[in-house]
């Protein structure tokens, strides 16, 4: 793996990871466990609130015997450096967009940004509750990761500084994307350029005309404060953005028995409570974003959001080689997706 950290940089995680690993057993018998926690976005996002849930709820559960510390919007490590800081030891939870999992290695991962597979939250649980998604958790354990839920944030919609009521809008404007070969072909299919660019550098890219729009659930888009530099926001809710809650693998085995029980029900408790706020929260969002005055909210008629599918969902197909058609066609399955029946 390319790692976007430098030497110095590694050799400076890597010995906090020895050191954090070698006094571990001395400091349980006296201090708390301490997990520290990284994401990128902000507390008052979804994953954010849940994060704070998961501390609460984990040091509620074990009284007090682990310290779940939480830090929020790229404070700790930004996009590009937080998997390889896990994989390391510096830090011991993460919850990255699913999308993250791809440039890992983990290609299976990308199903998620497939356009339009899932058609509401329930044909996502059908996913992420079942089989599917506990067989693509499972993928990640030889990476020294361990998959402990999905959290949702919510449904994704372009914005831009023009108007969009068709694909052809978005044809030739320079669109943010995280950074995955699924939603580089779907910016493709939208004669888009696709710009992959770390979360917390959007704002300042959208203002100064270094992309020209993005694509994201709404909760993100107000809390970033992108519909600032944002005109036009259409709600295509045209693809899923998601995390997978993940630790590294050898913190977690070497918990004791009763701790990680323990956890696992904070993990539990907190995934219920996620998925329970992620579509509040971006209906909120979307309300405030309106209230702003800054941003014009368009929704498609029926007609403008099928032209939008057509020219999107043949992304799945030109995507097969890379996640594998078993991958997709099981996710097809469990979603009660049919590429046939738009």
């Amino acid at each position: 793996m390319t790692s976007p950290l430098s030497f110095t940089r590694r050799l400076a995680l890597s010995a906090a990871a020895v050191l954090t690993l070698s006094a571990s057993s001395v400091a349980w018998a006296q201090a708390p466990i301490v997990i520290k926690f990284s994401h990128v976005v902000a507390a008052d996002t979804p994953k954010g609130k849940a994060a704070e849930h998961f501390a609460k709820k984990a040091a509620e559960l074990t009284k007090g015997r682990v310290k779940v510390e939480v830090y929020a919007n790229s404070t700790l490590y930004k996009d590009k450096e937080e998997m390889e800081a896990l994989q390391l030891g510096a830090v011991q939870m993460l919850a990255p967009s699913l999308a993250k999992f791809g440039p890992l290695g983990v290609k299976e991962f990308e199903v998620f940004d497939l356009p339009f597979i899932f058609s509401s939250y329930e044909s996502l649980h059908q996913v992420t509750n079942g089989a599917s998604g506990k067989m693509l958790l499972s993928k990640l354990e030889p990476k020294g990761i361990r998959g402990l839920a999905y959290w949702d944030n919510g449904f994704k919609s372009f914005s831009l500084n023009a108007p969009i009521k068709a694909p052809a809008d978005l044809k030739g404007k320079k669109m943010r994307i995280q950074s995955s070969k699924v939603l580089e072909e779907q910016m493709r299919a939208l004669g888009s350029l696709p710009q992959v660019m770390a979360f917390s550098e959007v704002y300042q890219a959208l203002q100064t005309g270094v992309v020209d729009g993005t694509e994201n659930p709404i909760s993100n888009l107000y809390t970033q404060k992108m519909h600032e530099v944002q005109k036009n926001l259409t709600l295509t809710e045209h693809g899923y953005l998601g995390y997978a809650v993940i630790v590294n693998k050898k913190f977690w085995d070497g918990l004791p028995a009763d701790i990680r029980g323990q956890l696992e029900q904070a993990m539990a408790q907190s995934t219920t409570y996620a998925n329970a706020i992620a579509k509040v929260e971006n209906d909120t969002a979307l309300a405030a974003v309106e209230k702003s005055g800054k941003t014009t909210i368009y929704k498609p008629t029926p007609a403008e959001r099928l032209a939008f599918k057509k020219a999107l969902v043949p992304v799945h197909q030109k995507m097969e080689s890379r996640i594998g058609k078993d991958v997709i066609q099981s996710i097809y399955k469990d979603a009660g997706f049919s590429p046939d029946k738009l």
